[in-house]
């Protein structure tokens, strides 16, 4: 399916126009988040210029929407934020993903300088090995056939229903890992690395996410287990520190009483 010139509308009735040119950012995803960032930035301090320069979905007071910036003189998608949801969808649910359409990259350009919002996801489909993340607005966009997938950055797509934007993807989340604004390490991950992210997924998920928060002994003995084994592995230590950020978090909050 031909994408370049196609509207999208993105939220609130606001909508954009497919291109030609993907961003060139690489994705980070941004393990203490959790979330991938598509970020022309590179500490917190640029963010915010970024964001005063910029205008589409931003966060506002206590809003967290994800995050769309459009430059104000060419109207183009220049980066964007996207929140990883807590509920993951079951292995059935995630199966009807299979006949998805082809990534084919495009860009964004807005329709009309003004802001808007674009909701965060609220179910994660995991394919086998996480190879693939994708976050959908709610499992009933699985009743039907996606319209398009555009890439709007390296391993990054959004999922287009009806016309609609219903979603995001990230192939090969391993390979992003990061934390924070840093840049992912351009060496590939280490098989140690994707078992682990695996396994720090089940527990920033539900229905794991809830054992652990209830305090369940088999839970928070697998909350142990996979902490120590990120603080002791020692090749790919950037990826393994930026799953660790959050892991420990998780064990102070819950595993250590």
């Amino acid at each position: 399916m031909r994408q370049h010139g196609m509207k999208i509308t993105l939220g609130d009735d606001w909508t954009a126009t497919v291109t030609g040119e993907p961003l060139r950012v690489t994705p980070g995803f941004d393990f203490s988040s959790p979330g991938v960032r598509l970020a022309p930035y590179a500490n917190r301090e640029e963010r915010e210029r970024f964001l005063l320069d910029t205008f589409g979905s931003q966060e506002w007071l206590w809003d967290t929407p994800d995050t769309l910036g459009f430059d104000r003189v060419s109207r183009e998608l220049v980066g964007a934020e996207f929140r990883l949801p807590h509920e993951s969808a079951s292995a059935e649910d995630c199966a009807r993903l299979s006949s998805v359409p082809p990534v084919l990259p495009g860009g964004l350009r807005a329709d009309e300088e003004r802001d808007c919002r674009l909701e965060v996801t609220s179910v994660l489909c995991r394919a086998p090995g996480d190879a693939e993340l994708t976050c959908l607005r709610d499992l009933d966009v699985l009743d039907e056939p996606l319209q398009a997938r555009i890439g709007i950055a390296p391993d990054v797509a959004l999922l287009v229903q009806h016309g609609t934007v219903v979603g995001w993807s990230l192939t090969d989340p391993a390979r992003h890992l990061t934390s924070a604004c840093a840049a992912p390490d351009p060496d590939p991950p280490s098989p140690a690395t994707r078992r682990l992210l695996s396994a720090c997924l089940d527990l920033i998920t539900d229905p794991l996410l809830d054992e652990v928060q209830d305090r369940e002994p088999a839970a928070l003995a697998r909350l142990r287990e996979i902490h120590q084994a990120l603080r002791v592995q020692r090749e790919d230590r950037h990826r393994a520190d930026a799953l660790l950020s959050l892991i420990s978090n998780l064990v102070e909050d819950y595993g250590d009483r």
